[in-house]
């Protein structure tokens, strides 16, 4: 550390978040630097279920000697510096600048997040595929980490063992940009088109450098949305699962469709008067629509094709009868001022 300048930030009024681009949504974030401000690594990430589930002391010791690493081969003149994006500041958001900066509040990481998404669904340019449903999760690709060991594989299954990545393995490149922790590799993967097929992933294996290539997943971008409060979120107060191939076909049901299975029922749902769901319930339609070119999930659905607060009509089957049940999404604003 006694090689280290050391900043926190507190609050991102003046910092450039074009520069500084990052999940938003962590509990802890940092970047390793030099003075001209060319950026070695990240340091941070999470996944859906914990803010911790990448960070720890000891990966945070081995960021710390690879940032050193990137420094010397940098005054060796082996690491030229990256273009910089054009600067962008919370102020040049304006409803973030008219809400929270004009008024003297902290400008805290997720507002930058969230003002940006809903200034954007007001402009009608809001993309929910790579604006709501970010940073997705890189165990949908098959790839376990050795949380402690920065990249090193502990696992390897699905796509990412069928494209021959073994545990043991250490990424180092991701699309071809060079990749040394996991806040790295998350944010490279962040940057892949929704619509891409598949991902180029650089790997060492016992001295050795091999290349392989990832056929990614349907949906591979859907992640539970629950910690990060969007406000363009349509919360629904249900969860449910997709009914099987054997089940449409019963039901004379689009094979593509997006039929899905009522399994729990949030208590809010009465709170908030949004649904008369019952667990066990077969959702069939929304809005009289089955099919969605994006999704085989009922949840997935209302919250790409809906905004948020929308009410919508179920066409629900429920003890072999089909009705139609009224549904109230609900629109929320998490420690947020408008």
């Amino acid at each position: 550390m006694s090689h280290y300048v050391l900043a926190r930030v507190t609050t991102l009024t003046g910092i450039d978040i074009a520069l500084f681009d990052f999940d938003r949504h962590n509990a802890l974030y940092y970047f390793i630097l030099n003075a001209e401000e060319h950026i070695y690594l990240r340091y941070g990430g999470r996944d859906a279920a914990s803010a911790m589930t990448y960070l720890n002391l000891d990966s945070l010791e081995l960021a710390l000697r690879q940032g050193l690493e990137q420094h010397a081969l940098y005054e060796a003149g082996q690491l030229p510096q990256p273009a910089k994006p054009e600067p962008l500041y919370p102020k040049d958001i304006r409803s973030l600048n008219e809400a929270v900066i004009k008024r003297g509040h902290c400008v805290e990481c997720h507002l930058v997040g969230d003002y940006r998404v809903t200034e954007r669904e007001a402009a009608g340019t809001l993309n929910k595929l790579t604006d709501m449903f970010v940073y997705p999760d890189i165990r949908t690709l098959g790839i376990a980490l050795d949380v402690p060991k920065g990249l090193r594989v502990a696992e390897a299954n699905r796509h990412a063992g069928e494209a021959g990545m073994k545990a043991g393995d250490v990424i180092t490149a991701f699309n071809g940009h060079a990749v040394i922790t996991f806040g790295d590799l998350q944010y490279r993967l962040q940057q892949v088109p929704r619509t891409a097929s598949s991902v180029g992933l650089t790997i060492s294996r016992d001295g050795e450098t091999h290349s392989i290539e990832i056929t990614l997943p349907s949906q591979w971008w859907v992640t539970d949305l629950t910690h990060r409060y969007w406000t363009v979120d349509p919360l629904v107060f249900f969860k449910a699962v997709p009914l099987t191939a054997e089940a449409k076909t019963e039901l004379k049901l689009p094979a593509n469709g997006f039929a899905s299975e009522v399994t729990e029922v949030d208590i809010d749902a009465l709170l908030e008067g949004a649904h008369d769901l019952e667990e066990g319930d077969w959702i069939v339609s929304v809005n009289g629509e089955q099919e969605d070119s994006l999704t085989q999930d009922v949840i997935t659905h209302i919250k790409l094709r809906h905004r948020a607060g929308d009410e919508l009509k179920l066409g629900v089957i429920r003890a072999q009868q089909e009705i139609i049940l009224p549904l109230k999404t609900k629109r929320q604003r998490f420690r947020k001022r408008e």
